[in-house]
């Protein structure tokens, strides 16, 4: 009984340590999958501006987006319950959270990692975070299970990180507000500060080529548009007897335009458009209005947009307000600024004040008429006169990746809407690729209209109108043109339904062929076999690769 006793013990002694050294093999087994998968979510905090919860939300997303990813995480949640009893199930769980989710590249093929300060200060924190929790385990004893748990929230742990390093950063970044303030207040150029849900940049960039040949004139570079941006721009490129400062305003949500003002206060403010862009960030566009509104506070004049019923109230207000109020339209020949495209041509007709000061002008591709009409408008409030206006739209140059028009070397038609991401851009988009093609269209200088290609991976960031939109993007895309190239799976279902119920079928006389690639590189190879001389294709938006 005795001798029973001892051996009991001992193997039970045995199997204790065993059981120890399994939970200790899961441990290092989590700790190893974090490294790949905190890369992974790092980086898409990174593209995400760092904004909590953006983590979280992408996880949901690339997890769920094909079988593969679903089948996958179901293994690693269901292997991650076994493992209280059974620790070694924790390596399953390790080894899904290392591979996974598929299509997530650690390197990223439109955005590498870039491992800048403020990346790699969130980098500590959420491995700070990571050994909290880990070590939250082997005090109560539950180490595997803790560890398996820690590698299953990477996502939610580098949200959180995002969330206690942005008080830091803002505090970090103060000293660049100030010496952006003091420069600004030194130099004292007059300040046109430039916002809305799209056309803000290329608003910009031709209010920045109709002063310049009147006044110094520096604008942001690029997308320098949210408060670290801006106070850059300023304190690289605001050189001494700059004249007008042209600032790029954008906002993730309500408060952030205000800011900017504060410090950047805007002699010009300028409304571009409204839209569903960012929807599921502000939550309504009602939101939207308030918060890119917050730019006229500061502001003498006050250049507005008002083809939108919306921004129409807004201008009404601002008026009753005693703001200087500048009108523009495309629409409306009777606003302070129109730019009103012309019946049976390729021209515009501008008037200013009442008054038509050109005609026929013929503008660059891309070039939108309501964008220019808010650029004619603040380059007059910053005392440009009409004959330099008029002048100055001779030789308006192009936005870069916005409707901008090539050839390729095979002799078909490119049109690159890439940095476009909203539907009534879109929509504009399809007209053009209409003109140049002559198909579904009519274009009297081509007697053998080409075919037309469209594309895209859809829209984004439109919250719970994003299926809607693209179901009705596929739609008009069926009735436009040829051939629908559908890049990825965000938006993938609603493309090719609304292509499918606008009477279209994936092959077939008289209909639009959908195509479906993963990325952009098999899009643009499938483009090059298939489009020559006399077709037109059309690069519809561009998601970065951390989208699926």
């Amino acid at each position: 009984m005795i001798g029973m006793g001892s051996e009991t013990l001992a193997a039970a002694s045995s199997f204790g340590r065993l059981h120890q050294g399994v939970a200790w093999l899961t441990v290092v087994a989590c700790v190893a999958a974090s490294v790949p998968a905190g890369l992974r979510w790092l980086r898409v905090a990174q593209r995400e501006h760092y904004l909590g919860g953006s983590c979280a939300r992408f996880a949901v997303r690339w997890w769920t987006v094909t079988p593969l990813n679903l089948g996958l995480a179901s293994v690693a949640l269901a292997a991650a319950v076994v493992s209280v009893w059974w620790p070694l199930a924790g390596v399953v769980t390790a080894l899904a959270v290392a591979g996974g989710p598929v299509g997530l590249s650690l390197k990223g093929r439109t955005a590498a990692l870039a491992w800048t300060r403020r990346l790699r200060t969130l980098a500590g924190v959420w491995a700070t975070l990571e050994i909290v929790v880990m070590a939250i385990g082997v005090v109560t004893g539950l180490a595997s299970a803790a560890a398996v748990v820690a590698a299953l929230v990477v996502p939610v742990l580098v949200d959180a990180a995002c969330l206690l390093t942005a008080p830091v950063e803002r505090r970090l970044s103060e000293h660049f507000v100030t010496d952006a303030r003091r420069r600004l207040s030194r130099v004292a150029p007059t300040v046109v500060a430039v916002t809305g849900s799209f056309g803000k940049t290329s608003t910009k960039n031709h209010l920045a080529h109709l002063v310049r040949g009147t006044a110094t004139v520096v604008a942001t570079p690029a997308s320098f548009n949210n408060r670290a941006g801006l106070a850059r721009a300023v304190n690289e490129h605001l050189a001494e007897g700059t004249e007008v400062f042209i600032a790029e305003m954008g906002t993730y949500g309500p408060g952030e335009i205000a800011d900017m003002c504060r410090w950047c206060p805007p002699s010009v403010a300028v409304i571009t458009a409204i839209g569903p862009v960012h929807l599921e960030r502000f939550g309504s566009e009602d939101r939207i209005v308030e918060a890119k509104s917050e730019i006229a506070v500061a502001a003498r004049d006050v250049v507005i947009q008002i083809d939108d019923p919306r921004l129409a109230a807004v201008a009404d207000r601002l008026a009753k307000e005693g703001k200087h109020v500048v009108r523009c339209s495309a629409s409306d020949g009777t606003a302070d600024v129109s730019v009103v495209r012309e019946s049976g041509g390729p021209g515009v007709t501008i008037g200013i004040d009442g008054r038509t000061v050109a005609t026929k002008v013929v503008l660059p591709t891309g070039v939108q008429p309501a964008n220019l009409a808010c650029a004619i408008g603040a380059a007059r409030s910053v005392g440009v006169t009409t004959s330099s206006i008029v002048a100055a739209l001779g030789d308006l140059p192009p936005v870069e990746h916005r409707l901008q028009a090539v050839r390729s070397p095979s002799g078909f038609s490119i049109l690159d809407d890439t940095y476009n991401s909203n539907p009534a851009g879109a929509r504009a988009a399809l007209v053009a690729l209409g003109q140049l093609t002559g198909s579904h269209g009519s274009n009297p200088s081509m007697p053998e209209p080409g075919t037309s290609t469209v594309v895209t991976p859809g829209m984004v960031e439109l919250g719970a109108r994003q299926r809607a939109e693209n179901f009705r993007f596929g739609a008009e895309i069926a009735e436009r043109a040829d051939h629908l190239v559908v890049v990825g799976r965000t938006n993938r279902r609603a493309l090719i339904a609304g292509a499918a119920a606008a009477g279209s079928a994936s092959t077939g006389a008289g209909g639009v062929t959908v195509t479906w690639v993963a990325d952009r590189p098999q899009a643009v190879a499938w483009v090059r076999e298939h489009l020559g001389p006399g077709d037109a294709v059309l690069y519809e938006n561009d998601l970065p690769d951390h989208y699926p």
